[in-house]
């Protein structure tokens, strides 16, 4: 069988690119440039994109295939959502469940780390918070600013910090840090469909609930049922503040937010780990083999 070859003209952010248990045999993934001519893909971040519209663009050597990629949010990367721009990629790769290869942020740890006993021992506060980064295409800044107002938050982030980590050493001291915790701020840095990060997934893996902000279809990526609170069933950030206070003082309406962990997940969520559970790049690889052999069979 001929070789194929997929040129990722940008790794993500220039992290390392690995080759993916399950990848056929004959498919050859790299990121030297100089293979872009004889490429029978070429896979673009688009987050990282340089060239933008009209002559900048490279040319397109003839029945190349053109992959768009993203995990970031349209809001924030709108190239993403640009009809012109878009027309010049075949497939796309990218955080939405319609794209050709959805990548989501739900991995397939997530069966064996939401089924675990939930970790919290809320010894340290009543909401934890950590935001850092500056896009703030949601607002979040502004709400957490106002849900401040009204509610004790120990935020750990770059933004409103009032706490600190005795030892930070990334991923496990942040997930430590929420299993003290009976809320966790979970405030996505856009709004979009479909938009759903780890801000969502990291504080039910320990057993705190997410107050979450951000995609308006979050329910499509809930593992249970009644899991996590939502800031649109509220009127204002007062009203939230008072209904996390009165949970706070209720131990028994508390703890039917995690009553959801002795419970079968969701189908919806079950599609989302089996999907996960095969590396998008396989499914890349699938697809465009399927691409290729639809344009042999009609030539």
């Amino acid at each position: 069988m001929a070789t194929r070859c997929i040129l990722f003209f940008d790794t993500m952010w220039g992290s390392a690119l690995d080759r993916p248990d399950g990848l056929p045999e004959h498919y050859q993934l790299t990121a030297d440039r100089q293979c872009f001519g004889t490429a029978d893909a070429v896979v673009f971040h688009i987050p990282q994109w340089r060239y933008g519209h009209g002559e900048s663009m490279p040319g397109k050597p003839p029945g190349q295939i053109w992959v768009a990629w993203s995990m970031e949010c349209e809001e924030n990367y709108p190239l993403l959502r640009d009809a012109a721009f878009m027309r010049h990629f075949d497939f796309s790769m990218t955080y939405r469940l319609d794209s050709d290869f959805p990548v989501t942020y739900v991995s397939q740890s997530l069966d064996t780390a939401l089924r675990a006993p939930g970790q919290v021992s809320p010894s340290q506060g009543l909401v934890a918070a950590f935001i850092s980064s500056p896009y703030n295409r949601s607002g979040r800044q502004a709400y957490f600013q106002e849900l401040a107002r009204w509610l004790s938050i120990d935020s750990y982030g770059k933004f409103l910090r009032n706490r600190t980590l005795p030892a930070d050493v990334g991923q496990a001291s942040k997930l430590t840090t929420l299993a003290g915790y009976k809320f966790t701020l979970a405030f996505e840095n856009a709004c979009a469909r479909d938009y759903v990060t780890e801000k969502f997934f990291d504080p039910l893996t320990v057993g705190s609930v997410p107050i979450y902000l951000g995609a308006p279809n979050i329910a499509d990526f809930a593992p249970g049922e009644h899991c996590y609170i939502d800031v649109r069933d509220f009127a204002d950030p007062r009203s939230l503040a008072r209904h996390i206070e009165q949970l706070g003082a209720d131990e028994a309406a508390y703890r039917h937010y995690l009553d959801w962990r002795q419970q079968p997940f969701r189908s919806g969520f079950q599609d989302l780990l089996a999907q996960a559970a095969r590396h998008p790049f396989v499914r890349l690889c699938e697809g465009i083999e399927a691409r290729l052999a639809a344009r042999a069979s009609a030539s």
